[in-house]
């Protein structure tokens, strides 16, 4: 018999992390998108998806997609829905076998003790959501879930439960701008327990102020298709192995891999060689561990030559006046590409483009420094914290 599949348009919360567990366990496979979606997006996604039905917090309902059903993988128990660089819809399918040894691995990494709880406050419709509901389930714990971020209500959680467990607090899933948050709002980070860093690269100094603050931060690397982070601080979790293509592109490999992109063979094939997944990040080793280099699609092409946009923001965040920033390639008629510095200025003044274009020569090419400075009040986030640079990109300021 074919499994079923289900799309659940639910909100954080019980609910949700009932089905998961269902699906975990060999029920419908589950595919979780965001209630708050506009009609057409979610139109979009339920008609590329396929499913047999939606859960809603009303129930759940048959669907009858444009192109009819399909069945689903039988090992699947999980898909997440990507945009990739196009746009396009595309499913990433996720076995319960995967996500579980992805979970187990996390909880060795960090040490945590039996009884430790996690607090959710990431999307539970994008794998960082998904997986803190997995390690709970894997741990034997009841999750916080929280509607949304919040600062205070972070807080007021992670007090709450250091206090009734009489222990450290929980262990808790962040984006960079999230933890920025939490420690602009003055919150005792040695209340929570492990705080998993991921979804974007992170500036050293918001790392060095997190751990002078009481963070005991784990940074994380993954993608939907290893089930969230499966390398942190640079070493592999249990199983997974990591080497570098020819070209500097980051391969993955082990249990915690993806099934496959649902409907889509060949671009499943396109990203396999083997047992190895081909990513979209450039990497490089250094005495055993992964340093992540940046996307291969934000390559930025000025005058010929090629500039990994991450690493020249990695430079200027190490500026005083710098307090977060994204680098892009805009148009332009005689470079093709210029690099575009956007910051959010510190507290100690407002950073000059001389000032940033000599930071970055003094540790990568002069074509390398940016030819243009945006200053924003708040760099554009996408729905699963990371910037949003397809908007940068079209100057949105």
């Amino acid at each position: 018999m074919d499994r079923p599949l289900h799309a659940a348009l639910l909100p954080p919360g019980p609910h949700l992390f009932r089905a998961l567990a269902e699906a975990l366990d060999g029920g419908p496979a589950l595919c979780p998108l965001s209630p708050d979606l506009p009609e057409p997006a979610l139109r979009d996604l339920l008609d590329a998806l396929a499913p047999d039905a939606i859960r809603t917090p009303d129930g759940l309902a048959p669907y009858r997609p444009r192109g009819g059903h399909a069945p689903v993988h039988p090992d699947t128990a999980v898909l997440i829905a990507t945009s990739g660089s196009t746009g396009a819809p595309k499913f990433v399918e996720l076995s319960a076998a995967a996500l579980r040894h992805s979970a187990t691995g996390t909880l060795t990494r960090i040490g945590a003790a039996p009884g430790d709880r996690w607090l959710c406050c990431v999307p539970t419709s994008h794998i960082s959501g998904v997986q803190v509901l997995v390690r709970a389930l894997v741990a034997g714990t009841d999750p916080i879930i929280l509607p949304r971020f919040d600062p205070a209500a972070v807080t007021t959680a992670a007090e709450a439960t250091a206090t009734a467990a009489a222990m450290g607090g929980p262990h808790v899933s962040l984006v960079p701008t999230q933890l920025r948050r939490l420690l602009d709002a003055g919150a005792d980070l040695s209340r929570l327990g492990a705080i998993l860093l991921g979804g974007a690269a992170a500036a050293p100094a918001l790392l060095a102020e997190a751990r002078d603050r009481g963070g005991r931060v784990f940074t994380t690397y993954g993608m939907s298709e290893t089930c969230g982070g499966c390398v942190y601080d640079g070493t592999p979790l249990p199983g997974t192995r990591v080497a570098l293509g020819d070209d500097g592109r980051i391969r993955l490999a082990g249990p915690s891999l993806f099934t496959g992109y649902r409907l889509r063979p060949e671009e499943t094939a396109e990203a396999r060689d083997g047992d190895w997944f081909l990513t979209r990040d450039l990497g490089v080793l250094e005495d055993g561990r992964l340093r992540v280099r940046g996307r291969l699609d934000d390559v930025i092409n000025t005058g010929g030559e090629k500039v990994v946009a991450a690493e020249v923001a990695a430079a200027l965040s190490h500026h005083p006046k710098v307090r977060d920033v994204v680098v892009i390639g805009r148009p332009d008629p005689e470079w093709g590409e210029r690099v575009t510095a956007v910051v959010v200025p510190g507290a100690s003044g407002v950073p000059k483009l001389p000032e940033l274009r000599a930071l970055v020569r003094e540790t990568m090419p002069a074509y390398a420094a940016p030819h243009e400075l945006e200053l924003v009040d708040a760099i554009p986030l996408l729905a699963s914290g990371k910037p949003d640079r397809e908007r940068l990109r079209s100057s949105f300021c």
